[in-house]
């Protein structure tokens, strides 16, 4: 009889070096390459609107290559994946079904609830490593506990660092079955009703090879500079890599081996701070795995009693771009244009809303999370905790960020800024990240009036600083 595997896709849309595809093959006389669409259990972190348009891409970059290779993707959409599998098995006779692990807290519960109850059914059930190059439970501090600190982490993961074989796409698949009633990409309705995609359109290209495009154009070209120019949004400086390794186009393994295979060393010279930085994400998921509840609550308690003070209009203001600090205002806008926003201005954009603000860092979290085309669940929640100094390894919450000197520091002709805020283009380098400085003069040579063509500051920066500082003090002796 003929060995009919289910390969049960989900954050692993590549076909290169992807270690559930793999697994899959071995021994399978037929492959039934799977997509489910089940929003429900992901609990309440659903998909926002920029990541339902890159699934979408995603899903139908990757169907075109199964269907290059003889085979095809099914997409399935239902109130819970046990059910769908279930039925797609029975429809095919599958005997087996392979998936790559996920993490989130919502999506973990559900994939071992649902491989009891395939494995009672008498399937096989093979749950491989996911996207990452450690698993979250695979290191631990000498006391046999979780890390909270992301330096004491990277060194003992280091030493783990080996250099990975890459196996690379196959070049044929067997046929999937035809008959057993698979959606197309389109009838998941995950692109928006009104179009306000035309940016995000114009700025990425979804699936594996977009991702492969832009990693080579990274490692052969910015990486180099990578050390210098990361923290500058005005340029080229970062992989821009992350939505491809959220969705699993590409792996870190991957980008290792890449690299290594570039003549680089992983730990030092050019490629050791990007390394690191995948580090971070590596770190993201360890903490999301030992510390579930921190997606929606703090990692140090004494933070549930911080004095926050919800302003529905301040945080629209700053949604939209539109809180009169330019680098702030600059930073949204790009996101809402394109779903991404430079790292270096979201640890900005995050102080200013969660210090000078002082609206809850939830509140932010849930912006990112709709607007990003990254929104990751484990690397949004450490970097909001971290800047709001409640989470592990977090910048004190003493550290506050100056948006000011960040621009003038980051941005020093002000190019990022111009072009995100175009009515402040013709304002000299000295004012365009403090507007409000410039003589009136200055303005009307720029074509500016403050409060009509640019809106004043909503928040005095020193004020709103003394602010915070005084309400940590209500918190900081806590037991």
């Amino acid at each position: 009889m003929v060995d009919t595997v289910i390969l049960w896709l989900r954050r692993d849309l590549r076909l290169a070096d992807n270690p559930a595809l793999s697994r899959a093959l071995s021994g399978a006389g037929r492959l039934v390459p799977l997509y489910i669409h089940c929003p429900a259990e992901e609990g309440r972190w659903r998909a926002g609107a920029a990541s339902r348009w890159w699934l979408h891409h995603s899903l139908a970059a990757l169907d075109r290559a199964f269907r290059e290779r003889g085979s095809r993707l099914l997409i399935a959409r239902g109130e819970d994946s046990l059910t769908e599998l279930r039925r797609i098995a029975t429809a095919c006779g599958a005997t087996r079904i392979c998936w790559a692990r996920r993490y989130e807290p919502a999506t973990r519960a559900t994939d071992a609830r649902t491989e009891l109850a395939l494995r009672a059914d008498g399937l096989r059930c093979d749950s491989v490593e996911g996207n990452l190059l450690f698993e979250p439970w695979d290191l631990a501090t000498e006391a046999n506990g979780p890390y909270r600190v992301f330096s004491a982490y990277w060194r003992r993961a280091v030493t783990r660092l080996t250099l990975p074989v890459i196996e690379p796409a196959p070049t044929a698949l067997p046929p999937a079955p035809s008959d057993l009633g698979a959606l197309s990409v389109d009838e998941l309705g995950l692109l928006p009703r009104v179009r306000w995609d035309t940016g995000l359109a114009h700025a990425w290209t979804p699936g594996e090879d977009g991702a492969q495009a832009r990693a080579s154009a990274f490692i052969d070209g910015p990486l180099a500079t990578y050390a210098a120019k990361r923290d500058r949004p005005g340029v080229l400086g970062t992989s821009r890599l992350s939505p491809h390794l959220h969705f699993g186009e590409i792996g870190p393994r991957q980008l290792v081996r890449m690299i290594a295979d570039r003549g680089l060393v992983l730990d030092e010279g050019p490629a050791e701070p990007y390394v690191r930085e995948l580090g971070w994400r590596e770190f993201a998921y360890h903490l999301i795995h030992h510390f579930p509840h921190t997606t929606d609550e703090p990692l140090d308690e004494r933070f549930a009693a911080f004095p926050w003070r919800e302003d529905e209009t301040l945080l629209a203001a700053w949604q939209r771009g539109r809180t009169g600090i330019p680098l702030i205002d600059a930073g949204l806008r790009e996101l809402w244009k394109t779903g991404w926003m430079h790292n270096r201005v979201r640890m900005a954009a995050a102080s200013l809303l969660t210090k000078n603000l002082r609206q809850p860092w939830q509140a932010g979290a849930r912006w990112f999370w709709d607007t990003l085309v990254d929104a990751d669940l484990a690397s949004n929640t450490l970097g909001w905790q971290w800047t709001a100094g409640c989470g592990a390894d977090a910048a004190p919450y003493f550290r506050i960020f100056n948006p000011v000197r960040q621009g003038e520091r980051f941005d020093p002709t002000g190019d990022y800024v111009r072009r995100w805020c175009p009515e402040l283009a013709r304002l000299p380098a000295r004012f365009i990240h403090q507007p409000w400085a410039a003589p009136a003069g200055v303005l009307t040579d720029a074509g500016i009036r403050l409060g009509s063509d640019y809106p004043q500051p909503i928040v005095d920066l020193a004020a709103s600083r003394r602010e915070a500082l005084a309400a940590w003090e209500t918190i900081k002796n806590q037991a």
